[in-house]
């Protein structure tokens, strides 16, 4: 079985924002790895194993779209939710205020298609004599048959993400001249749990609609 696994992921809209941007949102030109990671997760995951992101192929026009969004300021604490559903009195909820709500402005993507391909690797947490076959096994054949472990989604949960397997030689892309080999500056990697949750970029560079993620690791990945 090989070791690496490529998902087909699209949807009509998706946003992977900038870090540089605190309010407004504003996406990267094409999906980041750590958003990828996190679409490979929720198709299978479990405590021991991480996956890698090795390159991602973009099929489609990197189309924007601007709009305004109304987003609630607050959040509820989780702890009152909590006891809410234990003692069944929703009145304990807070409500959110009229004047909460903030209209924020947004830069997006419409119309995406991927194909990102990945690996698993085994972390320090994997028990003794852990082996990849088996969950190499078993994330094919979920993704062969849809199946997800929490609903995937491109940038934000308000744009859901179309996954499914694929096999086979990626298919041509449909990039325009001017979009073919593109210098993306400066994307977002992962982040690095281990350096208090310091974010991790590299030097991004499209070549004929391909994107090479280097390992996290490497030189080429900034603090």
């Amino acid at each position: 079985m090989p070791s690496n696994i490529t998902l087909r992921v699209s949807g009509a809209r998706a946003c992977f924002s900038r870090a540089e941007f605190k309010t407004e949102r504003a996406s990267y030109e094409v999906i980041t790895p750590s958003a990828a990671r996190g679409i490979f997760e929720s198709v299978y995951w479990r405590p021991g194993l991480r996956w890698v992101i090795d390159r991602i192929h973009v099929l489609n026009p990197i189309r924007f779209q601007s709009l305004s969004r109304n987003e609630v300021g607050d959040r509820i604490p989780v702890a009152t939710v909590r006891h809410a559903m234990r003692t069944g009195d929703l009145r304990t909820l807070p409500r959110v205020a009229a004047d909460n709500r903030q209209r924020r402005a947004a830069t997006i993507l419409v119309e995406v298609d991927y194909l990102v391909t990945a690996h698993l690797i085994l972390t320090d947490d994997a028990p003794a004599g852990d082996r990849l076959d088996e969950p190499l096994t078993i994330v094919t054949r979920r993704a062969r048959r849809g199946q997800y472990f929490r609903a995937p989604c491109l940038g934000t949960r308000e744009f859901p993400a179309d996954v499914a397997l694929w096999e086979g030689p990626p298919p041509a892309h449909r990039l325009p001249d001017d979009q073919r080999d593109r210098d993306l500056g400066l994307m977002l990697l992962d982040i690095d749990y281990a350096a208090d949750r310091a974010s991790r970029f590299f030097h991004a560079v499209l070549r004929d609609g391909v994107i090479d993620v280097p390992p996290f690791v490497a030189a080429a990945v900034r603090p």
